[in-house]
């Protein structure tokens, strides 16, 4: 196929019929008839705009002549020259290999300050060559950038498709002929497109090397991927970062061992234990009455601490080896707070044999000095003594990786290296012996397209789209004086402009606006990029006012308006400023709020700002917005949920059972199905996951206590009162008996604890 990269000209005579313009027109037309598309402007515009081409275009050609330098007094050759400097400045800070050229008629390289020539491929004097040889050096330099670009597996994937080879293995579509045959399957075909359905292979194609043994342009694209992200190893996993924790996991851990895990962590985690037959000790993290979960306290970390646990759990005492194989944590919790890293592991190096980080949310961090030492692994930073460093990222979430795309980062330490042949064996237990090469090929794109200076640029975009969106957010309510908005939680001191300094984020112990107590200096924080709006009605403090306005009827609201949020709390929603995210993204996000401000100020009937949503719960119809608003608010408030989910969190969680002791009695089926009611002191057989915050609950094996009890049965009368606005948990059967929706629990049989 042919990909298009035009060359950019920029020439303020492009379009006129002066010999300048005669001239580089010439040249344009020499391009064009070897191939090249060519793009010719006037002026450089707005350099931010023109900046952005880098990414779209294979080379610059730009006009150092009279008229872009204004005749030639010094005070506009001085300011021709800060207007080229800027421009080239603009296109290295993203790109530093992109095909620069100045040309000129009367000015040469010595009208050009060295620090501008240096980033140059060439200067072109017109006349002095013929246009067609002057075009071909132009076009060879271009076709090497561009030959260059593609990472080992995606350039690989491309020529394979482009090979014309006839297709004898799976999949069965044999490169998207099957669905021509059929009306739907053109449908499916015109709207995937050919390459897509080209590049859908199977692993007999061994041009392409493979995932399974890492080999080939798959063990090339991963060692690419290990250079860039500052590891040892990488592995490329294309079913999610959920298979990258089992991995890392069947890898270290067997039945029987003590394991060492964050309360608050992916169920990917908890399936893990049940899988390996692990014996799990909890660190607990604090949380605020806003419902966002905060850092796990750099106390609980201590060895001390973490011998208590095990010698309180009945199943860990018993455990032949009392040293813990492995600690998990969520590095960036879902509202972005993070941990030093550096310090874990100057505290558990040696006694925890693998230090695990879920980053499944953090895979940017590494690209920028913003997050120094609050990532897992990073340039010049000093390996572990023992310890084994393993990082699980979701490349998907925060990179530019297709869903599902994830990888394994690996930080051997300094007496400790990975047996890839061993790990690899956890590997094939969870990954598909018909792995998708499309979501292989955008794990290699999404590291490549980190490669400095590219990734730092583009996370430090990010960081500035959300820091803009904060200010914005603050304008608007200082507009409104004592009339309400909505907050974005976070630090009370926001820079001006730019991305001010990271000491801002540090999360403080005497800071207020946390809610999570007294915290060690340095140890924690807050990832900029992730945004939490705060919605009224909820104090940080679990105080709630007399009026109010729930998350998920603005949720609702907005994604009628085409603007769909990731997670939704009680008084909360969270968006993130992945790379993908612009200027337009956010204002428009920006300008539904204030329409959803407007539209409750009026209490607007739902029929009118919710119209989707009410013709599939027609009893809210004729009820104005505000007024439904004030009454899921006083349902809230009647059963001071904000406290319950607090209270349900952080209670005491007594294992009866060993997890997977506890799973395996549903396999046997020696469970029974308990209804809400009667739950209290039962042992629970899944996992029971609340939404919000998706964060499981009980695991199974734990006692059910009288919190836990008492929030199921506010979600089943809530969900009775406002259906649509259901309170989601996973683990819930639900059966309808007489006209009446009952709600149960799978627990282990009463005889067989």
């Amino acid at each position: 196929m042919k990909f298009r990269f035009p060359i950019v000209i920029i020439d303020e005579d492009f379009r006129s019929e002066n010999s300048s313009g005669l001239g580089i027109r010439a040249l344009a037309h020499a391009m064009e008839a070897e191939g090249m598309e060519i793009l010719g402007v006037t002026s450089y515009g707005d350099l931010s705009q023109f900046a952005q081409q880098q990414s779209r275009a294979s080379a610059f050609i730009l006009s150092i002549d009279d008229e872009e330098f204004g005749g030639g007094s010094p005070e506009e050759i001085d300011f021709a020259l800060t207007s080229l400097r800027a421009f080239v400045e603009e296109i290295r800070y993203k790109n530093s290999d992109i095909p620069i050229y100045l040309y000129g008629e009367t000015r040469t390289s010595r009208h050009i300050p060295n620090d501008i020539l240096r980033e140059l491929h060439g200067f072109i004097h017109m006349f002095e060559d013929t246009p067609e040889f002057v075009a071909r050096h132009i076009i060879r330099e271009a076709k090497a950038y561009l030959d260059g670009l593609a990472p080992p597996f995606f350039r690989a994937l491309v020529q394979y498709a482009n090979d014309g080879s006839y297709s004898w293995h799976c999949p069965g579509h044999s490169g998207g002929v099957a669905f021509l045959k059929s009306p739907i399957g053109q449908m499916f075909h015109q709207f995937f497109g050919e390459n897509m359905l080209r590049a859908d292979v199977c692993n007999a194609v061994e041009e392409l090397g493979q995932l399974l043994d890492h080999t080939g342009p798959v063990a090339a694209s991963e060692r690419n991927a290990a250079r860039i992200f500052n590891a040892d190893h990488c592995y490329f996993v294309t079913n999610g970062t959920s298979t990258s924790n089992k991995m890392v996991w069947h890898s270290t851990v067997a039945p029987g061992d003590i394991v060492v895990v964050d309360r608050n962590c992916h169920k990917s985690i908890l399936h893990s234990i049940i899988m390996t037959g692990a014996i799990p000790v909890f660190l607990m993290p604090t949380r605020n009455h806003l419902g966002i979960i905060g850092p796990i306290p750099l106390s609980e970390f201590t060895m001390e601490n973490i011998q208590k646990k095990i010698d309180a759990n009945p199943f860990a005492r018993a455990a032949k080896n009392k040293q813990p194989r492995i600690l998990t944590i969520t590095q960036s919790t879902y509202d972005g707070v993070i941990y030093n890293v550096e310090t874990l592991k100057e505290m558990l190096d040696g006694k925890i044999d693998t230090l695990h980080f879920d980053e499944a949310w953090l895979p940017h961090a590494t690209f920028h000095s913003f997050y120094q030492d609050m990532h897992a692994i990073g340039p010049n930073r000093p390996r572990a003594k023992e310890s084994m460093i393993f990082s699980t990222q979701s490349t998907h979430k925060l990179l530019a990786g297709l869903s599902q795309a994830s990888q394994i980062l690996v930080r051997e330490s300094e007496n400790n290296k990975l047996d890839r042949d061993r790990f690899n064996e956890a590997y094939l237990m969870h990954t598909s012996t018909s792995p998708q090469y499309s979501i292989i090929a955008s794990c290699d794109v999404a590291a490549a397209m980190m490669e400095a200076p590219g990734g730092t640029a583009l996370v430090e975009e990010s960081i500035f789209e959300a820091l803009d969106f904060r200010r914005a957010m603050r304008k608007i309510d200082q507009e409104w004086g004592q009339d309400w908005w909505f907050q974005v939680w976070g630090p009370d001191n926001l820079c001006e402009d730019g991305i001010g300094s990271r000491e801002d984020w540090i999360i403080r112990a005497e800071d207020n606006w946390h809610g999570f107590g007294k915290l060690a200096p340095n140890f924690n924080m807050l990832d900029p990029i992730k945004a939490t709006i705060i919605t009224p009605g909820l104090s940080l403090e679990g105080h709630f006012s007399e009026t109010g306005i729930p998350a998920s009827i603005v949720t609702k609201y907005l994604a009628e308006h085409g603007v769909i949020i990731e997670k939704c709390g009680l008084y909360s929603f969270f968006i993130m400023f992945t790379i993908g995210i612009t200027k337009g993204r956010w204002n428009t996000l920006l300008t539904a709020l204030q329409q959803f401000k407007d539209d409750f100020d009026k209490n607007q009937p739902m029929w009118r700002v919710l119209p989707e949503f009410v013709a599939n719960n027609p009893r809210y119809e004729s009820i104005g917005l505000r007024d439904l608003c004030q009454q899921i608010h006083q349902a809230y408030q009647a059963h001071d949920v904000a406290r319950l989910t607090t209270e349900m969190y952080l209670s005491d969680m007594e294992p009866a059972m060993k997890p997977s002791d506890a799973f395996a009695k549903m396999a046997h089926r020696e469970i029974e199905r308990v209804s809400i009611d009667d739950l209290e002191g039962r042992v629970t057989a899944i996992l029971l996951t609340p939404y919000p915050p998706g964060i499981p609950l009980l695991i199974p094996g734990e006692c059910f206590n009288k919190t836990i009890v008492d929030y199921l049965k506010f979600a089943r009368d809530f969900n009775h009162r406002f259906p649509g606005f259901d309170t989601d948990v996973h683990g819930l059967v639900t059966r309808v008996e007489n006209g009446v929706k009952n709600y149960y629990v799978d627990c282990v049989r009463a005889d067989c604890c």
